[in-house]
């Protein structure tokens, strides 16, 4: 990903990632440091980073990160500089109007103007959305150098290509990857905010001291062993994520109930004493209705429009899109309620769990839900619950729907309820009343 070369970004998607940190409006330079900048958040989590490519730490990061606070933007430049070379173009499709829309291609051979050949990272702006860059030691140029070790590309190695191969083979890179898929089965990580990790406060066996005052002087990591030992393990595994992921969910750690005998201290949520609950993501949620009611959707829309791409073919579960925002309807009643749950685009706009009142709204009122709380179909949930007795039927819809049998209370309660109306429309109250039952939209 990122050395990636192309010439069209729609069908190599692998692009996207450097084409993503592109910006405008100013000097080249703005885009080799956001591409940096992006390249160390994603794949070290550092974000750090950004902030060093406009000054130095030192006055700037004193109260965020020990290695921020000893390290000089020159030496953030050496990291930039990998990107030095690195031109992107557009190209616009066919029968185009203005330019719109176009593709993007990417390769290594960015010649500055005035010059015959590719260039290291030059200092010489005084505009754009960073502070000026100028020349350091009677230095005009800043050359590839590895923030952490110095080390640079080989003779005749492409640029991004060593970079992506000193990234990957650095400790910092397993060690962030650990972090990020903890955070997704946990909904925090052992270091939070995950993006933000202080390379000089992670290694238990070499703690900072001494440290200047306001500066942050403890282990960064909420259990640096672990952390630690996850990576070694990632890496021993050669860097195999199915692997990490079976790790963390057979753990104990994982394993542990989301009630807590005893008083719950929030602020030592990060030591996992009880599992935190999350709220299901917007795909999650659409794909539990579809499966809980027994009334599965196939759709076809516009997925075979996707570029020239013509495989997705129908798709059921909203888990399988090809891509958040190319959903089935084209901005329809389903795009409707997956936006509403704050979905995402896997590209700029991360995932949210904020709850709102149209969440609410679409829960209780929603086609999409109210359709298969009134279904009667052959192979639905409430056509099948009919046939048992009442406690039965009880039973089979809160394990349905909310994956667990009904506490006494609730039992009587849902008992009580049938016989007010006809028996199909009481089953249909009682099972649109446990979708919108707080638990139905949390992983507990």
């Amino acid at each position: 990903i990122i050395g990636a070369t192309g010439g069209n970004s729609f069908t190599q998607g692998e692009l996207n990632f450097n084409i993503g940190s592109v910006i405008t409006n100013g000097p080249v330079q703005d885009t080799f440091d956001q591409q940096a900048a992006d390249t160390f958040a994603t794949f070290l989590g550092i974000s750090h980073l950004n902030c060093l490519l406009c000054h130095n730490g030192r006055g700037h990061l004193d109260t965020l990160s020990l290695w921020g606070y000893y390290t000089t933007r020159s030496q953030a430049w050496g990291v930039a500089s990998f990107f030095s070379h690195t031109a992107q173009s557009r190209t616009a499709v066919s029968n185009a109007v203005q330019g719109q829309p176009y593709y993007w291609s990417v390769s290594d051979n960015y010649i500055p103007r005035g010059s015959r050949t590719p260039l290291d990272y030059q200092l010489n702006t005084d505009t754009g959305n960073r502070p000026p860059r100028g020349a350091t030691n009677s230095t005009a140029t800043a050359k590839p150098a590895y923030i952490f070790t110095g080390a640079a590309p080989v003779t005749g190695e492409s640029y991004r290509n060593a970079l992506g191969r000193i990234i990957t083979s650095d400790f910092q890179f397993a060690r962030a990857t650990v972090n990020y898929m903890w955070e997704y089965f946990f909904n925090l990580g052992l270091v939070s905010p995950s993006n933000q990790m202080d390379p000089y406060r992670l290694d238990p066996d070499n703690p900072p001291s001494n440290c200047p005052a306001n500066v942050p002087c403890t282990l960064q990591a909420s259990n640096p062993r672990l952390l630690n030992a996850l990576a070694q393990d990632f890496i021993a595994s050669g860097y195999d994520i199915r692997a990490l992921q079976r790790e963390i969910v057979n753990s104990r750690a994982y394993q542990l109930s989301s009630r807590y005998n005893g008083t719950w201290d929030f602020t030592k949520a990060n030591l996992f004493g009880r599992k935190l609950v999350r709220r299901l993501w917007s795909e999650e949620l659409h794909d539990s209705i579809a499966i809980s009611s027994g009334v599965i959707p196939t759709y076809s829309g516009n997925f075979a429009a996707i570029g020239s791409q013509s495989t997705w073919g129908p798709q059921s579960f909203a888990m399988r899109f090809p891509e958040p925002l190319n959903t089935p309807d084209s901005g329809g009643a389903v795009s409707q309620f997956l936006d509403s749950f704050l979905r995402g685009n896997r590209d700029d706009q991360d995932r949210r769990n904020d709850g709102s009142i149209s969440q609410a709204l679409d829960l209780m009122n929603d086609n999409f839900v109210m359709s298969r709380v009134r279904s009667t179909a052959s192979g639905s949930l409430l056509s099948s619950v009919q046939v048992y007795p009442n406690d039965q039927a009880v039973n089979i819809l809160f394990l349905t729907i909310l994956s667990r049998p009904p506490n006494a209370t609730e039992l009587s309660t849902a008992l009580a309820s049938i016989g007010t109306s006809t028996r199909t429309t009481d089953l249909q109250n009682l099972a649109w009343a446990l979708y919108n039952k707080v638990d139905f939209i949390f992983n507990y």
